[in-house]
């Protein structure tokens, strides 16, 4: 049975900075300012927050006592960081491709979105994309229609690149557009994200990927079992630290801390945010922007 619509979360929903558990804090913060363009917002003995503007992006937190997951592992596929025009993308995937320690994965054209993956020198995934008007995108009822088409990396780069995006990449703003998940399988993430947290089915491709959003986006939020199926919760490894939503009213925190009791699931609330986990150990946080 679909959710009600009090049981949704709310349209004005967002993603908000990813925390990355990381080995090695030097070489990854190095990355993320040389390849990814993005600047140190915050630096202290727990860690180093990066991103564009005043908008924290990415959180790196020091464990060096930690392993990698293993590639079969729950846990992050993605990290997807959305820029505003099609220039300033360009000027991203331009300095990651050439940046030494970075890992070119691929280039697709999903109709609602242009998108280029990266993986960091620990292995987390990196989708750097830019949206089309929502006006050209194609839904069929409550289904949103995308695909994955390859996109020609330099034509994108001969055909939107700019002197003055280059060199003013820094201050070109982005976004956290999206956080992909590796998950066991399809049905529990159904179950948890959809039916017990609130989010909308947009998307689904059978029983490998699911797709949910608030308020009509392509995705806020995906997960697989590409590299996953059959896995159970999380050890405590590299990688993923933590998930943050933003809402935008304790009231809304409120509701999402009823709707996980309800369902059993165990939860922080801390007064000011909330906190918990989904069925593999993924922690998530939500808090007001």
């Amino acid at each position: 049975m679909a959710p009600l619509k009090e049981d949704k979360l709310p349209e004005q929903l967002s993603m908000n900075a990813v925390q990355l558990k990381v080995g090695d804090l030097d070489t990854m913060s190095t990355y993320y300012q040389q390849a990814l363009g993005l600047e140190v917002l915050k630096e202290s003995a727990a860690g180093t927050s990066l991103g564009r503007g005043a908008e924290t992006l990415v959180e790196l937190t020091p464990a060096p006592g930690l392993q990698l997951p293993a590639r079969g592992e729950a846990g992050l596929f993605h990290t997807a960081l959305l820029f505003k025009t099609q220039a300033d993308l360009a000027a991203t995937v331009l300095s990651a491709a050439q940046y030494n320690q970075s890992s070119f994965v691929g280039s697709s054209d999903h109709l609602v979105s242009e998108a280029f993956y990266f993986t960091d020198p620990e292995g987390n995934g990196i989708e750097l994309y830019f949206d089309r008007p929502r006006e050209t995108w194609t839904w069929t009822g409550d289904q949103v229609s995308m695909d994955t088409i390859y996109l020609d990396p330099n034509n994108f780069l001969n055909t939107h690149l700019t002197e003055e995006a280059v060199t003013g990449q820094k201050q070109a703003g982005a976004d956290v557009g999206h956080v992909h998940l590796q998950v066991g399988d399809v049905a529990t993430a159904h179950q948890f994200y959809v039916q017990t947290l609130g989010f909308d089915q947009t998307a689904a491709l059978g029983n490998q990927a699911l797709f949910v959003s608030a308020g009509g986006y392509h995705h806020h939020m995906a997960m697989n079992v590409w590299n996953s199926r059959g896995a159970g919760p999380r050890k405590d490894t590299l990688g993923l630290g933590e998930v943050l939503i933003n809402v935008p009213t304790q009231d809304e925190i409120g509701k999402i801390a009823e709707r996980l009791d309800f369902a059993g699931v165990q939860n922080h609330h801390t007064g000011s945010e909330l906190q918990f986990k989904d069925p593999w150990n993924n922690q998530l946080r939500v808090a007001v922007r």
